[in-house]
């Protein structure tokens, strides 16, 4: 069925007139290639998954600090941009990576509520991560109680990303 699981009228899902977009997607020369190749998706996969391995530990580094559990003898903005690099190179492995698997199998994306629950949260997450929580801790030292607020709202966000992208390939 369409929509989140239980119905209720609510839907994550597109009008069935995106599927043309959809189809012309998957039809690319690069879906193509990729989904056509006996290596190409688990390589690709894989690259995405390690970025996203990368780009967890630079999250969870900031967030837990914000929490105050781990690193507290750093500073949370000087932590924030000491790992700043390896989370914007992973960000960006990790778009390139999912462009190329959404790609190979972008009919069976559009069919899929996880598919359209983490797109509407990746930004969602990159939004508050780039916009709202660097720029709080970059502006000093936030309150205890801020911290842990924008500590656990990006590891929600971030959560929520992650689980519905690894349930992708599970529905």
């Amino acid at each position: 069925g369409r929509g989140l699981p239980g119905g209720g009228g609510c839907t994550v899902m597109p009008p069935e007139s995106w599927i043309v977009f959809f189809e012309w997607c998957e039809a690319t020369a690069l879906g193509t290639a990729v989904r056509n190749s006996m290596y190409a998706f688990p390589l690709i996969e894989a690259t995405h998954l390690v970025a996203l391995c990368v780009m967890g530990g630079a999250l969870i580094m900031v967030d837990l600090r914000l929490l105050g559990v781990g690193m507290t003898d750093q500073e949370a903005g000087k932590l924030a941009r000491l790992v700043r690099p390896w989370l914007v190179g992973a960000i960006v492995v990790m778009l390139s990576t999912g462009v190329l698997l959404f790609l190979s199998e972008a009919i069976k994306c559009f069919y899929n509520t996880s598919f359209w629950v983490k797109m509407m949260t990746l930004p969602m997450a990159l939004t508050f991560t780039f916009i709202v929580r660097d720029r709080q801790i970059m502006n000093g030292v936030p309150s205890r109680m801020r911290g842990r607020m924008l500590g656990s709202t990006s590891l929600v966000l971030w959560f929520v990303v992650a689980a519905a992208g690894r349930w992708i390939g599970y529905s």
